[in-house]
């Protein structure tokens, strides 16, 4: 008479509970329909000309030659690649800046830390606002000038090309680095206080104890802090769409004011689909360049 045996489970081997998949796979399908095939859909388009209700027409690298004659891609191209060097450099500059000067636990200062980290809460189109009216002929910016006895300062900081991109930047600035800073705190929180008890012991001076144990110790915080701050970089549209619109005369025109105004404005979804392909490219081509150097390092 045949016995009947069990089939033996392999050792280790763990049987995944359907609402662990179903919390996985639900959102993965959430995102797979509302960013990955519009993501694809949008490389798709970069090789067409449509205007959003005829078919799309293939043109092969027709969107990327005539990017390659097209002064206005070439200014905004320029003015994105230093948004991103000032944008970036300062942002993590002064985010790590403020990081190491309030990471010590003293009396009040989490009221520091939320006042700088307060801007992150806020819209960045109501915060082009704010810093709209105070850029005014008549605004908080001109007035304080007057005050203090620089009148011959005051000037239209938006309406000129020559300030209007750095008065731009300023209100993204603002609120870019209490963000930057939250992200070195807790890098800073991690770090062995022995090490430093060891730099002081052999007599390593402060400037000595950051470029040699701050700095390698918040190599990973670097990674992230350097995704975050190209990414917003090469995305920034609200603060520079609300204040100038990317004049005047395209002065603080960005690739993703001139993506909008191209495709949504002109109705050229084609062209504007490619200008999308190139700023993914920048962001991935930044970062990855930064994270295969870490790694190389690191091994």
């Amino acid at each position: 008479m045949a016995v009947l045996t069990m089939p033996r489970r392999r050792p280790g081997a763990t049987r995944v509970p359907p609402l662990v998949l179903a919390f996985v796979l639900v959102p993965l399908l959430v995102e797979a329909a509302w960013v990955f095939w519009p993501a694809l859909q949008g490389f798709y388009l970069a090789f067409t000309s449509w205007d959003g209700l005829a078919a799309p027409r293939s043109v092969g690298f027709g969107n990327f030659t005539t990017m390659v004659h097209d002064p206005v891609f070439r200014t905004a191209l320029g003015n994105t690649v230093l948004w991103l060097l000032l944008f970036g450099g300062l942002s993590a500059a002064l985010g790590l800046g403020a990081a190491l000067l309030l990471q010590q636990e003293r009396r009040g200062i989490g009221f520091y830390r939320a006042a700088l980290f307060l801007p992150v809460v806020f819209s960045l189109v109501a915060t082009a606002l704010v810093w709209q009216g105070m850029y005014q002929p008549d605004g908080l910016i001109n007035q304080v000038l007057r005050a203090v006895g620089l009148g011959g300062w005051q000037h239209a900081w938006l309406a000129d090309q020559s300030t209007a991109f750095y008065a731009v930047i300023v209100p993204a600035l603002w609120r870019e680095i209490g963000y930057v800073m939250v992200l070195y705190l807790a890098g800073l929180k991690g770090i062995d206080p022995q090490l430093y008890e060891a730099a002081r012991v052999d007599g390593a001076s402060r400037w000595q104890q950051f470029r040699h144990v701050t700095l390698p110790q918040l190599s990973s915080v670097n990674a992230v802090v350097l995704s975050v701050i190209v990414i917003d970089s090469l995305r920034s549209f609200d603060v520079v769409w609300a204040l100038t619109r990317g004049g005047p005369y395209h002065s603080s025109e960005l690739l993703s004011t001139y993506m909008y105004s191209t495709a949504f404005q002109s109705l050229r979804l084609g062209y504007g689909s490619a200008l999308a392909v190139v700023i993914f490219v920048l962001a991935f081509g930044v970062i990855a360049t930064y994270l295969v150097r870490a790694f190389k390092e690191a091994s």
